[in-house]
């Protein structure tokens, strides 16, 4: 009896010691320490726990992209898309599908539209098209070099057309030489007046509707037609594309006259 009590005081002082010194143990130690057994045991937990679905990684990363060859969809003036990739033309920069420019007698024409025709027609001339990778853009599109099955390059016939422009900033003048054939032999945007499409979209970031500035049209057309934003007018009204085009790009009521939104007001006249 005497010897189990005396074990039983023995525990109970070991006991009470144990306590002591973890007493006198510092608050951030214990964290630590609790911290580190956490991140030993996590990985045995995870190993039999169900598998966590892999996280799919932007397509900025990694390998670059092998070509793509294929018959193109026509996004609009610079950008196509092969077998569900959008792809953007390296070193150019065409009108955006909702800019209208200025023809030879100062009228306004759906320039963005335009220079996507075009581009629908060249690529129909020799199939298929083949791009082969530059870079991503800020929007995860493919930029690359694009060329028919001719071996002609795309961007070079859309600048040497007059369609789309050199972009200094990203061709470094590669199309310089194309674009002064254009602007000397006046085809395409060159023949009338427009904004390089840089600056149309800077201009129209805010989402505004889409038009050339109040500066570049309206006047023109004041002096010659005499148009104006009062009364308000609907498109049974409206005699010509036009007058049209002038009310959706200078009255604050013009939207109305475009219901699809796609830039082209009043499309029975146009």
């Amino acid at each position: 009896m005497g010897k189990s009590r005396y074990n039983g005081r023995t525990d109970q002082r070991c006991k009470l010691g144990r306590v002591r010194q973890l007493a006198g143990v510092p608050k951030r130690l214990v964290f630590v320490t609790l911290a580190a057994m956490a991140a030993y045991a996590t990985p045995l937990i995870m190993q039999h726990s169900d598998p966590v679905p892999e996280l799919k990684v932007s397509n900025r990363t990694g390998s670059k992209p092998a070509p793509i060859a294929g018959v193109a969809s026509v996004m609009d003036g610079e950008t196509i898309e092969i077998h569900g990739q959008r792809i953007r033309f390296n070193g150019i920069d065409a009108p955006e599908s909702r800019q209208y420019c200025n023809d030879a007698k100062g009228s306004e024409y759906p320039c963005g539209r335009r220079a996507a025709e075009a581009l629908d027609s060249f690529l129909a001339v020799s199939r298929p098209i083949q791009c082969t990778f530059v870079t991503w853009d800020r929007y995860g599109r493919f930029v690359g070099d694009c060329r028919r099955a001719d071996g002609s390059s795309v961007a070079s016939l859309m600048v040497e057309h007059g369609q789309a422009l050199d972009w200094p900033r990203y061709s470094h003048g590669a199309y310089a030489e194309q674009q002064a054939k254009a602007e000397a032999a006046k085809v395409g945007l060159w023949v009338g007046t427009f904004q390089a499409p840089w600056e149309w979209r800077a201009a129209h970031a805010d989402g505004a509707t889409p038009s050339q500035p109040l500066g570049l049209v309206s006047r023109k057309l004041i002096a010659q037609s005499g148009f104006s934003c009062e009364p308000r007018r609907t498109c049974s009204q409206i005699s010509s594309c036009d007058e049209a085009q002038w009310y959706l790009s200078n009255c604050k009521w013009g939207r109305k006259l475009d219901r699809d939104g796609d830039g082209v007001a009043c499309e029975t006249l146009c």
